[in-house]
């Protein structure tokens, strides 16, 4: 079956956060949106269709896990990443943003410390600092070409024996990185060595882009085996964030057994009725065939963007992502201040984007654009783009 991306999905009025929250977040409800970290590609309709044949039977009482939920993650884990993961290291987690304020209140004490690799998605920051721990920065590295290294000469210095949890972001978000083994296998021997818990973000692990591979952080080493924690969900890659179907993987049986007790003594590790219908549909052979036209899309959105900015406006150089929709606009060469650039992409461009320095330092001067929209849509917002960039150049004489 082909699947039509370019077709338009009217999402204004259905309480979806990326247009429906844009009056309260940008003071404007008319504009153009790609921030959200979500696709606005129909949801495919094989999923839509399982949960309809639950639907119909109209009667939403307690359920339990369907017995294929956890063989089918599995198979899907092996097949897509050879990670051979054990039915005992999985378990339901009400989301992935969920399960790090959760890992944080269990295995982080108040006077301790978490690190974070920014620019980097800021509810890494903003999800420890609400539950009261404190923050520790280790930038990432800006390399000549614009992708990031991992600085491990400054991690070696910050980390201090408070530093208990380290959140890594597998792959990247907003830089589109998918780490090397060989970077993630020396994160893993000097977390292991100093007792620091990894928390890897792998919810954008089935959208690596251009031949690119995602590397499992668990699977490096023994070692990142043994201190690590990974949350992975189809929500990204299926355009189903709003049904919640994420899900950790524990392989050390000591850590698991310290966060799953604690997770099933708050009934946090069962599942809503309709998350295992939706990964079900997702992780099948349907869902593979649309998850491929589905990137191919977005690799043509992105090769389009780039290509654009390119001809028309070399000021601002997109970082090619190696993983999902989302693309780091550097903006540096427009040499605008903070908030005379977002005046520019809101007021102007009448365009709602992430401005990097949300996602910390290393972020400024930066925005992030989703380009996991109908192609039309880009093509308008780039051009609303040129068109405000030009006007800032070239003011009209005033009357």
């Amino acid at each position: 079956m082909q699947y039509d991306f370019d077709k338009p999905i009217e999402r204004r009025g259905t309480g979806a956060l990326k247009y429906d929250a844009l009056a309260e977040r940008y003071g404007d409800a008319d504009l153009l949106p790609l921030w959200v970290a979500d696709m606005d590609f129909e949801t495919p309709h094989f999923i839509t269709e399982a949960l309809r044949r639950r639907l119909d039977h109209s009667l939403f009482g307690y359920t339990v896990e369907p017995a294929g939920l956890w063989p089918t993650v599995q198979r899907w884990i092996a097949s897509h990443h050879n990670w051979h993961v054990e039915r005992e290291w999985l378990s339901y987690i009400p989301g992935i943003v969920k399960g790090i304020g959760m890992a944080v209140n269990v295995f982080v004490q108040p006077d301790e410390k978490v690190i974070i690799q920014p620019p980097v998605y800021h509810p890494f920051r903003l999800t420890p600092q609400g539950n009261g721990r404190e923050v520790v920065y280790n930038p990432l590295k800006r390399m000549p070409d614009g992708t990031y290294d991992m600085d491990f000469d400054n991690l070696a210095e910050v980390a201090d024996p408070k530093c208990r949890m380290l959140i890594l972001s597998n792959p990247h978000n907003p830089g589109g990185i998918c780490w090397s083994g060989e970077t993630l296998e020396r994160l893993a021997r000097f977390c292991h060595s100093r007792g620091i818990l990894v928390i890897s973000d792998e919810i954008h692990a089935d959208m690596a882009l251009y031949h690119h591979r995602h590397i499992p952080f668990a699977t490096v080493c023994d070692e990142a085996a043994q201190c690590s924690i990974t949350f992975g969900a189809p929500s990204k890659t299926f355009n189903i964030a709003g049904i919640v179907s994420s899900y950790a993987i524990v392989p050390n049986p000591t850590l698991r057994s310290r966060f799953y007790s604690w997770l099933k003594a708050n009934e946090l590790d069962e599942p809503t009725l309709f998350a295992p219908i939706a990964t079900l549909a997702a992780f099948s052979d349907e869902g593979e065939t649309w998850r491929r036209q589905m990137l191919h899309y977005v690799e043509q959105n992105v090769d389009c963007l780039i290509d654009w900015f390119a001809a028309h406006l070399p000021a601002i150089k997109p970082l090619r992502p190696q993983a999902s929709f989302l693309v780091w606009l550097d903006c540096r060469g427009l040499r605008l201040d903070h908030q005379v650039l977002i005046d520019l992409f809101v007021r102007r461009a009448r365009l709602a984007l992430n401005d990097g320095e949300m996602f910390g330092p290393g972020g400024e001067g930066y925005m992030r654009i989703n380009v996991a929209t109908p192609r039309s849509v880009l093509l308008e917002a780039l051009e609303r783009l040129c068109a405000a960039v030009a006007n800032l150049e070239n003011p009209s004489p005033k009357p």
